[in-house]
């Protein structure tokens, strides 16, 4: 943090005391070199590597979107943009992505950002717009780009650079080596920052195999989640019908979860994480699009329904827990049938799960939805104020709570959420009368057309680059 004193006080509004080793060689990296790629695993802290210089590099007097950050998905934006606002520099930021309102953006873009954040299809429709100005744009920062790659983003991303003629620094991270890059990126012989080994060897991470005993393994599953002490778990599966199908049959034993693929709509997307972080589900069945750049808590618990077929998902997916020095344990469920896959070990140690039975504890919380939000002029403090003076709960009743632009989201205890709605029923926050309702929960598609047209989660739909 040589260049900006400043840095010191960001850290802190963090919550940080220092910079990890691969932050502080990143932070020096990029801010001297105009080429770098930066390969340090799932939950590193990279963001915060690239951050912070990009903090440094901004000039006050330049009224303009100094350094646009490509990312593959809207949730990695999003998490960005938190990190960056927590941070506290000051400085505007505004996240594009699909699915959300262009109009919205358009005039956000108005009073340009000097850090804008991006999904490649809807920062390509704002250029076509001419939504912003490119002259000043200096730093590029291509996050997850081999993410970008897998998922076509090409033609996007390289009619975005081609339209940044005054860019001067390039960064490319990823938590997957050997990645071939594009050249269209223009990124010659970078300096290239590889942290994954060094992370890979000090891992916590116990990897157990469970054998199931019939081809259809719903039932070892089962018991490998009435095995956790109630705890919470991501299972991954390779396919959207099968995460699905899951959801359905442990609900149909009495477990209540939460599923996640890129077949959901955006907000239904958004609501499943909300419900997962937040306590209200303790069991997100997902594809790989949840195995990294999401914005959720660490976990004690990875099940591996399905193997990947390659090893970079596999640890990716395992990096969703035993991060830096915590511990966490990968279950890899299997049967005789099924086809091995060579980067796996199948002689590692076997759990035997049969003898679990008992159902986990219902969820602590349910999540409430409240028809206003950033726009209105409400925030965490205005929730939790109502909340315990006309509610009349008490702190620890109120637990995670999600401010968005029109609508929040907060997880109030189970046991009192009815006394709670009854008390507000009539009542007004900042002296305006707001929605206050339990969440839906997500459901299918076939199961939402029986559902009345609900408001909250609808978004017009963007048809251009997405």
């Amino acid at each position: 943090m040589n260049k900006n004193p400043h840095s010191t006080n960001l850290l802190l509004n963090l919550g940080i005391e220092r910079l990890n080793e691969m932050q502080e060689v990143a932070e020096m990296a990029i801010l001297n070199e105009n080429n770098v790629l930066l390969l340090s695993p799932t939950g590193s802290g990279k963001t915060l590597a690239f951050l912070l210089p990009i903090f440094q590099t901004f000039e006050e007097e330049i009224k303009g979107v100094q350094c646009l950050i490509l990312v593959p998905s809207r949730e990695l934006g999003l998490q960005i943009e938190q990190v960056w606002k927590k941070m506290g520099t000051n400085y505007k930021v505004n996240m594009c992505y699909g699915g959300h309102s262009i109009d919205t953006e358009i005039n956000n873009l108005s009073n340009p950002p000097a850090l804008l954040i991006g999904t490649p299809g809807r920062i390509a429709d704002h250029l076509d717009r001419k939504s912003f100005e490119t002259d000043n744009v200096k730093t590029l920062i291509l996050d997850e780009f081999d993410k970008s790659l897998q998922l076509g983003y090409h033609e996007e991303m390289s009619y975005i650079i081609g339209k940044l003629g005054k860019l001067n620094k390039r960064v490319l991270v990823s938590a997957t080596s050997g990645v071939e890059i594009p050249k269209y990126t223009r990124v010659v012989n970078p300096v290239v920052l590889d942290f994954i080994e060094e992370k890979v060897s000090n891992t916590n991470l116990d990897v157990k195999i469970v054998v199931s005993k019939s081809k259809d393994k719903i039932d070892t599953l089962f018991q490998i989640i009435c095995s956790l002490n109630s705890e919470a778990a991501i299972i991954f599966c390779n396919h959207r019908t099968a995460v699905e199908r899951i959801s359905d049959m442990l609900l149909s034993k009495g477990i209540i979860s939460t599923f996640y693929h890129g077949g959901m709509d955006q907000d239904e997307r958004e609501r499943a994480l909300i419900q997962f972080r937040n306590g209200s589900v303790n069991y997100l069945i997902t594809t790989d699009l949840a195995a990294r750049g999401l914005d959720i808590p660490e976990m004690k618990h990875v099940i591996h329904y399905h193997l990947p077929s390659k090893e970079d998902e596999f640890t990716h997916r395992n990096g969703r827990t035993a991060r830096m020095q915590s511990s966490g344990t990968a279950y890899v469920l299997t049967h005789e049938t099924e086809k091995k896959m060579d980067y796996f070990d199948y002689g590692l140690r076997r759990l035997d799960v049969s003898n679990a039975k008992s159902l986990p504890k219902a969820p602590e919380f349910q999540t409430l939805y409240i028809s206003g939000g950033k726009k209105n002029k409400i925030n965490k403090i205005d929730i939790v104020g109502f909340f315990s003076q006309k509610g009349k709960l008490e702190k620890g009743d109120i637990g995670l709570i999600e401010v968005k632009d029109f609508i929040s989201f907060a997880a109030v205890k189970y046991s009192k959420v009815k006394d709670l709605l009854k008390n507000i029923r009539d009542e007004k926050m900042k002296g305006k009368k707001y929605k206050i309702e339990v969440a839906r929960k997500v459901m299918k598609k076939e199961e939402e057309e029986d559902e009345e047209t609900h408001p909250k989660f609808t978004s017009r739909k963007e048809t251009n680059r997405r």
